[in-house]
């Protein structure tokens, strides 16, 4: 039995799609049922709830052998609690259930000076070491920017032909297609083969500039596209007037800070992570961000 948490998620769901795919026995965690596609409900085990609950997770993890962990979007008050808080009650039914073999999506950073005041970076691998201390076997995908955030600007980027950031223009820097993400995710929930704890990067297949990224949108969208650097108070602004947490803010501030300083560089590129997550980010563009553009 495979659970999957955040199954109605940007990544869960394209993850419960490829194990779906494979025909496995399957059982999700999900708050509002409703949301899972017809199809899809008709062939898991929904298990109604909150993954930061530890009743719900006595009853999904009753015979689980993998386990696919994903944090919920929802802003807890501050890091400590949005990450590692919420992981503990997961951490103690992976013990008690006996949960074999466990995927997370977590940030690159571990090798890199800066993880140590990068926010959410450094909030995630907390939450990695919790889980690595369950002993189950550990597959922490560790992930750099996602290319699918700049769906949150697909507006502005119609409007105004602009896109914002904190990172320095010229910054060069790893980035990944969701998509790339999952596939990976499946392919080591679906193999009941590795053993052993170990953090697999996912750099995608090249690294780009805000600038070069810039670019490309202005080639693919056949109309003239800009990066504009913010300063991070602004972005926090921003944040705290749509709702979020002063500290969950200042941690997304702190995080891209360090990655304007280098925090996902600590990771030789191989041909092997091109391999992994194929998708560039002129193709992600072509597939993803012109139709959220374009559309009415």
């Amino acid at each position: 039995m495979i659970v999957i948490t955040a199954p109605t998620g940007t990544i869960g769901h394209q993850v419960l799609n490829n194990v779906l795919a494979a025909d496995q026995p399957v059982r999700v965690i999900v708050r509002d049922p409703s949301r899972l596609a017809a199809d899809v409900r008709d062939q898991v085990e929904v298990v109604k709830g909150s993954h930061g609950d530890p009743h719900v997770l006595a009853e999904a993890f009753d015979g689980a052998d993998a386990l696919f962990w994903l944090l919920p979007s929802d802003n807890a008050s501050n890091l400590e609690d949005a990450f590692v808080g919420f992981t503990r009650p997961a951490a103690e039914a992976i013990r008690s259930q006996g949960v074999r073999r466990v995927v997370d999506i977590t940030a690159l950073g571990r090798t890199t000076a800066y993880a140590g005041q990068a926010g959410h970076v450094t909030a995630s691998l907390a939450m990695d070491d919790l889980i690595a201390s369950t002993g189950a076997a550990f597959r922490a995908l560790a992930c750099p920017s996602f290319m699918d955030n700049l769906l949150r600007q697909a507006p502005v980027v119609k409007q105004r032909g602009t896109f914002f950031g904190v990172i320095s223009p010229d910054r060069k820097a790893p980035s990944v297609a969701t998509g790339d993400i999952a596939a990976v995710a499946a392919r080591f929930l679906l193999d009941d083969t590795w053993t052993g704890q170990e953090e697999v990067p996912l750099l995608g297949p090249q690294d780009l500039s805000q600038s070069d990224m810039a670019a490309i949108m202005s080639d693919v969208l056949g109309t003239p596209v800009r990066y504009q650097q913010i300063p991070g108070p602004a972005l926090k602004d921003q944040m705290t007037g749509r709702g979020a947490p002063p500290a969950m803010a200042q941690g997304l501030v702190d995080m891209m800070i360090a990655k304007d300083n280098g925090l996902d560089d600590g990771i030789a590129r191989t041909p092997q992570h091109a391999t992994d997550t194929p998708t560039t980010f002129r193709q992600w563009c072509e597939d993803v961000l012109k139709p959220a553009v374009q559309a009415p």
